[in-house]
């Protein structure tokens, strides 16, 4: 396997030094996280496709952009990949197709061949597809031996208008998968959000999918805004610095979900994840040296699946910890890389949600505020 990175920025394309030695012509897949700006003003899938004629193309909007250790802002950050004995073949559903997100999911899984399939990477429109019901949906189709990760599509900050594309120009609505066949590819994977809990583990007693309404059968705003003391009179904005655990049925090990709303009336909080009834939660806040030490965690874990050092790092993380982290979000990258011990190539991007188990063996799940990476290499 050969990996090659470049960044387009302020109209210029650079090639990272590391980058293997791998013809344009060669390419087999080509993985473009850019920012909306980018993708509305430049003909980036023309472009594209013109220096890498024979690739698969998948195009991602994005809340910032993993360029090895930097974290860019309106730029794109680029990975091309030529693989030795792995096939690549590429799927895409439109969810305006379906009549939700579980059957948008499930149709993707069924486009693939599963015989020799290992792996399948998923990019989804982050804006128009509920991701919890995408994941279900993919879950529910796909082989326990076939291992899913990815991540749904960003719009900075604006949370607005998200984009992906497949082999032409990037669109809304769109859900993308990458498979990978044969038993040469070695891909292994790693989350942790790095957020400490605080308060009693409550059980989730009213909710309906992303709205909870009542934990121990007691309003949930009202128990939240007693936890947050103080800082809830900053709500909804100080939200994003206290998210909730959610232990899901049948799933010992806590995913983090975000809070994207709250509604004072109805006395609800509306997360970016479904809240199942019967679901354990704990609240939970930033710390800022904890949220590094989870990526090198992740990284650590994606790592221990093989003892060769990879090719390439995709790194999917979340824009809430962007935003969090400010001028320190590198310092997560920067962690990954050290772990790696400064050999292996990193792109990725910043999303409305990250697609990964939490553990070997289980199912893909949505994560919010997390670090999640897939580490690829391809043994001879």
């Amino acid at each position: 396997m050969k990996a090659a990175l470049y960044k387009f920025q302020s109209g210029q394309w650079q090639r990272h030094p590391q980058s293997q030695p791998l013809s344009e012509d060669a390419a087999r897949l080509v993985l473009c996280f850019a920012s909306r700006s980018v993708l509305e003003t430049s003909s980036i899938y023309s472009q594209l496709h013109a220096r890498f004629p024979h690739a698969e193309i998948v195009i991602c909007s994005t809340a910032g952009e993993i360029y090895h250790t930097e974290v860019l802002d309106d730029g794109l950050s680029l990975v091309a990949l030529d693989f030795d004995a792995t096939e690549v073949v590429s799927r895409s559903v439109h969810i305006s197709n379906y009549s939700n997100s579980y059957e948008a999911g499930t149709a993707l899984i069924e486009a693939f061949t599963m015989e020799n399939l290992s792996h399948i990477l998923v990019f989804s429109d982050g804006s128009h597809v509920n991701g919890s019901e995408l994941v279900r949906g993919m879950n529910a189709t796909t082989s326990q031996s076939v291992l899913v990760t990815g991540g749904l599509a960003g719009d900075g900050d604006r949370f607005e208008s998200t984009f992906v594309g497949l082999n032409d120009h990037p669109e809304q609505g769109l859900i993308v998968g990458v498979g990978f066949y044969g038993d040469k590819l070695q891909v292994g994977h790693g989350s942790q959000g790095g957020w400490e809990t605080f308060g009693l583990e409550r059980m989730v007693t009213r909710s309906d999918g992303n709205v909870l309404f009542e934990m121990d059968d007691k309003n949930a705003l009202e128990l939240y805004k007693r936890y947050l003391g103080t800082e809830a009179e900053s709500l909804p904005g100080a939200a994003l610095l206290f998210p909730l655990a959610v232990k899901l049925p049948g799933i010992t090990a806590p995913i983090v979900r975000t809070i994207l709303s709250i509604d004072s009336d109805k006395g609800s909080m509306t997360f970016a994840g479904d809240i199942p009834e019967g679901a354990s939660v704990r609240f939970m806040r930033a710390n800022f040296d904890k949220l590094t030490i989870a990526a090198s965690g992740a990284a650590t874990q994606s790592f221990r699946h093989g003892s060769q050092q990879p090719g390439f790092a995709l790194l999917i993380s979340c824009i809430g910890r962007k935003m969090i982290l400010k001028s320190r979000t590198e310092e997560e990258v920067e962690a990954v890389d050290e772990i790696f011990g400064h050999h292996t190539l990193l792109s990725g991007f910043y999303s409305y949600g990250e697609l990964s188990p939490l553990l070997d063996g289980v199912s893909c799940q949505l994560h919010n505020q997390t670090m999640t990476i897939t580490t690829f290499h391809e043994v001879e």
